[in-house]
């Protein structure tokens, strides 16, 4: 089924910026001041049922911005009994420690593995885990070069340049996409997520789906392209910054930390610049592939709606829907729904970051009020 609307996003699109912050996965320092956007804590305390104690996550950080300011400008500033940390060391690292039992939930940009799914059961305490989404955007091709402030690729020759193939920015395919660009000599130095890592796994899913003939391997969290690794969402953006010539993927939000130039995105049906509105369209064609109250999605990768940006993740949080202890379980369903209010999820927006759409954000509160 299609899990959200077209036109409900567009109406979110209106009143920020789509940007995951969303890996993909995974880690790193937030270089953001998530607590600058005072709208995440726009609900009254009286809206939230504040519950006293500890919690510990782990995983993705394309959302860290996002969680950074739910927990420092919204909900411990008001319940100020709670403690909740969030450690951005990979949407991988996250799902691993989560399902050892050392952190209370995982944030994740890809949802539990079949794999994966008989260690969390355990964890829960032989309850099933849920992949639960909570914030969703874009992934932006950034770049250094100089006097180019409007470089069109598509997926064959993201993917030639990803893997190594393409090697100078002058390149024939390059300059058949930009034929009004003065294309440098420059060396093209790519940039990738080391460990594993929720964002690399989207974007070479995309690069498969899209140009499978060009990035022959499935999506996979660990890299399998030319370049050189940096940790984290935070260190692929600023070794571009300081790279002429550099060029890797990254949540939209960090882009727009460091200042870089994201490339349009051509998926057949001609150039898409990366907004709120393009990436909403290939979100809205998201559907849900996990059952019941496990909300995890499948994206098209591979669309060619005209206006659409086609690199987009979701990124989850994975709880147990049992097995915790009373006081962790009261805690946990306190901060996430009011993670998941339309106040809350609205403040996002002026960070980088998409509110859940109405329809998203129906299932999400319905499956957080089944925690037990």
């Amino acid at each position: 089924m299609t899990f959200w609307k077209t036109s409900r996003l567009f109406g979110i699109a209106a009143v920020g910026v789509l940007a995951l912050a969303g890996c993909g996965s995974d880690d790193n320092t937030n270089t953001g001041s998530p607590a600058t956007g005072a709208s995440s804590s726009s609900a009254s305390a009286a809206a939230i049922d504040c519950k006293p104690g500890t919690l510990n996550g782990e995983g993705s950080s394309a959302q860290k911005n996002a969680i950074d300011q739910v927990i420092q400008a919204g909900y411990q500033s008001q319940c100020t009994d709670a403690t909740i940390n969030y450690n951005a060391t990979g949407s991988g690292s996250g799902r691993k420690q989560f399902t050892s039992g050392q952190v209370d939930w995982a944030g994740s940009d890809a949802a539990l593995k079949p794999e994966e799914q008989t260690a969390a059961t355990a964890r829960c305490q032989n309850n099933p885990a849920w992949d639960l989404p909570m914030v969703a955007g874009p992934i932006a091709i950034a770049y250094n070069v100089e006097g180019v402030k409007d470089l069109v690729l598509n997926a064959e020759v993201s993917a030639k340049i990803f893997s190594g193939a393409i090697t100078t920015w002058n390149d024939p395919a390059i300059a058949a996409l930009n034929p009004k660009a003065t294309l440098p000599s420059t060396a093209i130095s790519v940039f990738f997520r080391t460990g594993t890592s929720g964002t690399t796994e989207n974007f070479t899913k995309y690069l498969h789906a899209a140009a499978p003939d060009a990035w022959a391997a499935e999506g996979n969290q660990e890299w399998s392209g030319k370049g050189e690794g940096r940790e984290g969402s935070a260190g692929v953006a600023q070794a571009v910054a300081g790279a002429p010539g550099g060029i890797t993927y990254v949540e939209w939000s960090f882009a727009q930390d460091n200042k870089l130039s994201v490339a349009q995105i051509d998926n057949g049906s001609g150039a898409v610049e990366l907004s709120g509105e393009s990436a909403g369209k290939t979100v809205a064609t998201a559907t849900q592939v996990g059952t019941g109250n496990d909300l995890s999605l499948k994206i098209d990768y591979a669309t060619k709606e005209a206006g659409a940006y086609p690199i987009v993740l979701v990124t989850y949080e994975i709880v147990c829907s049992k097995g915790l202890d009373a006081d962790k379980t009261a805690l946990l369903k306190s901060f996430l729904t009011y993670y998941a209010e339309d106040d809350t999820q609205a403040g996002l927006a002026d960070i980088g970051y998409a509110p859940l759409p109405a329809e998203v954000s129906a299932k999400v509160r319905t499956a957080i009020a089944a925690i037990a």
